[in-house]
């Protein structure tokens, strides 16, 4: 029997394909998911820390050890003769358990 995906009690009821938008991939992070095991995430700004590991392991099937989330704010940019805002966003490092299972991007 699956458990209930756990849901936020403020804002939208989020599945686990809206949680997690996109991998990261850079050195930063291809450093930490072989020497960490730790894979970081862009993650909808509305997801908690419970749904982001709840996704993960109903995603890629692994267990999660611990969860670490950081808010970015939006830059300010020049668009041709005008000023802009990028959007905010959300960045979640999720590390996993020593016995599960590296996640394969590609």
């Amino acid at each position: 029997m699956a458990t209930a995906f756990p849901q936020n009690e403020q804002g939208p009821r989020l599945e686990a394909h809206q949680v997690i938008l996109a991998p990261i991939v850079t050195e930063k992070s291809t450093h930490q998911t072989q020497h960490r095991h730790a894979y970081p995430f862009r993650v909808n700004p509305w997801a908690s820390k419970l749904q982001i590991k709840a996704a993960v392991e109903e995603l890629f099937h692994v267990r999660v050890d611990k969860v670490r989330t950081q808010n970015y704010r939006g830059k300010k940019r020049r668009y041709r003769f005008r000023f802009g805002h990028l959007s905010n966003w959300k960045k979640a490092i999720v590390t996993l358990h020593p016995e599960s299972p590296a996640i394969e991007f590609f």
